[in-house]
C-alpha cells in the first residue's frame, strides 16, 4: 500500500474514532444529566412523603390539627396543607408538596377516623361478666372472617377457625383439653400485646349528632322499630298501630337514637344508617336492642359488591337475639354491632331449643362476650352455632357516627 493510500486509512480511522467519541461523550452526559434530573425528583418526592407522614403523625396525636406548615426541609422546601373535608365525620385531606432545585413532588392522602366497625370480632373480655367464673369457648363450628381482636385470652376448643388478622391484648390462647386437639385455625397475621379499649360514653355521645340532623326518641319504655327500607316504621306498644317515618328526611344524617329505652327490631335496611340506643341506668334494661326477627340490607353486598346499604346497632347495654317463634330456625344480620357496657347474646342461650346459625355479614364489638349457645363433644346442645362473615366494605367506609378507636386510617393515597 502506498504512503497516500496508508494515509487516507488513518485519517478514515481518526474520524470515525472522533465521531465514536463524540457519540461516547454525549451519552455520557445525558447519562449525568438522567441520573442528576432522577436524584432532584427522589429528593423532591421524599420530602413530599416526609411531609404527608409527619402531618398525619400529628394529626394522630391531636385529632383537631389541620394547621398545616410551609418550611424548609432536607435542602429543599416543604409545604403541607390539611383541608377538613368532612367535619362531622371528621374526613380530612393531606397535601403534601415538596420542592428541591426547581423539581416538585406532591402526594394527596385523605384519613378518616378510625372505627371499630373495621373489626369483624372485638371482645374487652371472654366471659358473661366481671363476676362469671366459666368459660365462653370458641368452638370447631364456630368461624370469623376478618380482623380480630380480644383483650383478653383466646378460649378455644375443637378448632375454631378465624380466617384474618388476629391480635390480642394478653397474647395467650387457652385450650379447653390441649393444644392437639383444641388450637385454632388463624389464616392470617397474628399479633400479641396489641391494647385497644372502648372509649367511655361512646353511645351517650350519639346523643348531640341526633339533635343535629338525625332523629331522637325519648321519654319511652320501649320502641318497636321495622325497617321498611327507606322508611321507618315505629310504635310504643306491641298492640298499637306504627307511624311511618322517610328517612332520608327525618334523619338526613343516618343517625337514629333511642334515649333510655328498650328498642325492639327487625327489617330491610336501604341507605347508611346507625341505630344508637342510651341508658340512663344498667338496672332497668333499658339501652337494651332486641333482635326480634332478621335485620339485613335490600341489596346483599355478597350478591352486589356496590350496595350502598350500611348499618350500625349501637347499645349502651344489650343486644340480644330475641327467643320466639321467629329465631327458631337461625337469624340472619347484616349490621355492625357495638355494645358498650355488656355484650351480643342469644337471650336463654342454655334453655332454648338448638335454633340453627346465627348468620351474622358486619361485625360485633362488645365488652362482654355474651354466649350464645352451649356444646358438649358431640355438638351443639342450645341456642345458635356462630357464622360471623365480615362485611369487607367495613375496612373503607363505616355506618354514620359508628364510635372510634381514637386513630385514624388512609383511606386513599395518590402520588
Amino acid at each position: 500500500m502506498s504512503g497516500k493510500a496508508i494515509l487516507l486509512v488513518v485519517i478514515g480511522f481518526t474520524l470515525t474514532l472522533l465521531a465514536v467519541g463524540q457519540r461516547f461523550g454525549g451519552i455520557s452526559n445525558r447519562v449525568v444529566d438522567n441520573y442528576v434530573k432522577y436524584q432532584v425528583e427522589t429528593v423532591a418526592h421524599n420530602i413530599a412523603l416526609s411531609g404527608a407522614n409527619i402531618a398525619a403523625n400529628a394529626i394522630y396525636m391531636n385529632p383537631v390539627w389541620d394547621e398545616g406548615y410551609s418550611v424548609p426541609f432536607q435542602g429543599g422546601h416543604l409545604d403541607v396543607t390539611v383541608e377538613v373535608i368532612n367535619a362531622a365525620l371528621g374526613f380530612r385531606e393531606i397535601t403534601s408538596r415538596g420542592t428541591f432545585y426547581g423539581k416538585s413532588s406532591e402526594i394527596k392522602l385523605r384519613i378518616a377516623p378510625s372505627n371499630f366497625s373495621e373489626y369483624a370480632y372485638y371482645s374487652t373480655y371472654e366471659r358473661a361478666s366481671s363476676t362469671s367464673t366459666g368459660t365462653i369457648w370458641w368452638t370447631g363450628k364456630d368461624t370469623v372472617w376478618g380482623p380480630f381482636h380480644t383483650q383478653d385470652k383466646l378460649s378455644c376448643a375443637l378448632h375454631p377457625s378465624f380466617l384474618g388478622k388476629h391480635t390480642s391484648h394478653k397474647g395467650a390462647i387457652q385450650y379447653k383439653t390441649n393444644k392437639t386437639t383444641d388450637s385454632p385455625v388463624i389464616t392470617g397475621i397474628y399479633e400479641a400485646g396489641k391494647n385497644l379499649e372502648i372509649p367511655p360514653q361512646a353511645v351517650e355521645n350519639l346523643e348531640a349528632a341526633a339533635d343535629d340532623n338525625g332523629y331522637k326518641f325519648h321519654d319511652q319504655d320501649t320502641v318497636y322499630l321495622v325497617f321498611d327500607r327507606d322508611t321507618l316504621r315505629y310504635k310504643y306498644s306491641y298492640s298499637s298501630n306504627f307511624t311511618a317515618l322517610y328517612l332520608p328526611s327525618a334523619a338526613p344524617n343516618g343517625l337514629i337514637y333511642a334515649k333510655d329505652c328498650v328498642v325492639r327490631l327487625q327489617g330491610v335496611v336501604k341507605g347508611r344508617y346507625t341505630l344508637g340506643c342510651s341508658s340512663s341506668s344498667t338496672s332497668t334494661g333499658k339501652g337494651t336492642v332486641w333482635l326480634d326477627d332478621d335485620i339485613v340490607y335490600e341489596t346483599n353486598p355478597q350478591v352486589d359488591p356496590n350496595s350502598t346499604d350500611l348499618f350500625g346497632i349501637v347499645a349502651e347495654n344489650y343486644v340480644w337475639i330475641t327467643e320466639n317463634a321467629a329465631n327458631k330456625n337461625s337469624i340472619n344480620i347484616q349490621a355492625s354491632v357495638f355494645s358498650e357496657q355488656w355484650g351480643f347474646g342469644a337471650y336463654n342461650y342454655n334453655g332454648r331449643p338448638v335454633s340453627g346459625d346465627i348468620n351474622l355479614l358486619g361485625g360485633i364489638q362488645q365488652n362482654y362476650r355474651q354466649p350464645v349457645g352451649t356444646f358438649d363433644s358431640n355438638g351443639i346442645k342450645s341456642g345458635f352455632t356462630k357464622q360471623y362473615r365480615y362485611d369487607w366494605r367495613l375496612a373503607f367506609m363505616s355506618p354514620p357516627f359508628y364510635p372510634g378507636t381514637g386513630g385514624f386510617k388512609i383511606v386513599s393515597w395518590y402520588e
